[in-house]
């Protein structure tokens, strides 16, 4: 093989090598993108339920369903669901902090050449 056809099949493998990272790099960004959003949702309804919680703590209710223990055991999913309405809704804006985080994180992760 000469060296013109060497230089030739080495330039062929390069291009096909930049366009699968290529690929994979805008694959990564596009999972990416909507996982940073659901991990900052998450931790959003997180904090802003453990925000809320006092609030609720030693309130004595015959309350919407009662009062009882009933109440008691579900008031932690109640107060998860005002938390999650919450962050859905724009929350105190901790999901976009922690998205913007996470954003830098992956793209030095990427410089360095580390896969997430």
């Amino acid at each position: 093989m000469d060296s013109s056809a060497l230089l030739t099949l080495q330039a062929a493998q390069t291009q096909t090598q930049s366009a699968q990272q290529s690929r994979i790099s805008s694959a990564m960004a596009s999972t990416g993108t909507k996982n940073n959003a659901k991990l900052g949702l998450d931790f959003e309804t997180m904090c802003l339920t453990n925000l809320l919680t006092p609030m609720f703590e030693g309130l004595k209710s015959d309350g919407p369903f009662g009062g009882g223990e009933g109440e008691e055991a579900m008031k932690s999913f109640y107060i998860g669901a005002i938390a999650k309405e919450m962050a859905l809704r724009g929350g105190v804006g901790i999901s976009d902090m922690m998205q913007k985080q996470l954003l830098k994180t992956q793209e030095m992760g990427q410089k360095m050449g580390v896969s997430a």
